[in-house]
């Protein structure tokens, strides 16, 4: 087999998580729509190229040479961006491509009552978002099918890590406390996305896999526990009831489930962070909980 060569659309907080594990060097392209944060993703090993629902010469040169294919990009009212810009591309003019990883969300299962749901789950998706990603899996599966190559969706739970948990809430003032009764949510730590990723691509496996920690906990709870790894008092209580939120937020709340990951554990992948305690303790102890920069784990006054 020859060498691996990447290519990722969308090269946001989870693409860059993955080329942060590329301890080979492996050959790297991702795409963003912002020109100014090139050099971020230029930064972690991607070659940066800009994507705005068009192929340039640039892009499709890239994926005639790519044997490894990421979709980070959410699908939106006129489809999905990548099947409507690249869909012939992939089909006629990748000759190398080995295998097509999808970054999906939890979301497609809907509201189950706090009842636990794995991959065979019928997905009863209630937000808009979420219908269009159910969409976006079918085709990325049928292009798969149609082209002989193994297709991986990895449907996503709430994403965290450095820059991005209640540690740094906490620090910025923005930790809620919401509760609202018996609702739980799943967590992944970005590092956890990254390692499923090269998991499935090294070993060129397709089919579903929930990419989710092992304990689905109530939110409040993770706030409570940031705060008593900072040493600080934790927020009040706010009842979900009477809360602000946005219409997007109060829409994560009406779902409630527990989602199991035992497909992507058979297929041999290990959690480094099988659940908020362990990453919230590791990212407090790092020091690189705030941008992903190891420092002192002392607050600032």
């Amino acid at each position: 087999m020859g060498e691996r060569r990447f290519f990722i659309f969308g090269a946001g907080y989870s693409g860059k998580a993955f080329a942060r594990a590329n301890e080979n060097g492996a050959p790297m392209f991702g795409t963003s729509r912002s020109p100014e944060k090139f050099e971020i993703v230029r930064q972690v090993g991607i070659e940066p190229l800009r994507f705005d629902g068009s192929l340039t010469p640039e892009i499709s040169d890239a994926l005639r040479q790519t044997t490894h294919l990421i979709v980070s990009v959410a699908p939106d009212e006129a489809g999905d961006p990548v099947l409507n810009a690249a869909g012939e591309t992939i089909r006629a003019s990748m000759p190398a491509l080995e295998w097509i990883g999808y970054l999906s969300t939890v979301g497609v299962y809907g509201d189950h009552g706090g009842a636990w749901v794995d991959e065979a789950t019928d997905c009863r998706p209630v937000s808009k978002r979420s219908m269009m990603r159910v969409a976006a899996e079918r085709e990325w599966m049928e292009l798969g099918q149609e082209i002989g190559k193994p297709v991986a969706i990895l449907r996503l739970s709430g994403i965290y890590g450095p820059g991005r948990n209640a540690l740094a809430n906490m620090e910025d003032g923005t930790a809620r406390r919401l509760v609202k009764k018996d609702q739980v949510f799943n967590r992944i730590h970005c590092d956890d996305i990254a390692g499923a990723l090269w998991h499935l691509a090294e070993k060129n496996l397709g089919g579903i896999f929930n990419v989710t920690d092992d304990e689905p906990a109530p939110p409040q709870d993770v706030v409570a526990y940031a705060a008593r790894l900072m040493g600080v008092e934790a927020p009040p209580e706010i009842p979900f009831e009477t809360a602000q939120l946005s219409p997007m937020a109060r829409s994560f709340y009406g779902e409630n489930k527990r989602v199991a990951n035992n497909a992507i554990k058979a297929a041999g992948f290990r959690f480094k962070f099988p659940n908020y305690r362990v990453a919230l303790e590791r990212m407090w102890a790092d020091g690189n909980w705030r941008d992903g920069e190891p420092r002192s784990p002392m607050k600032r006054s």
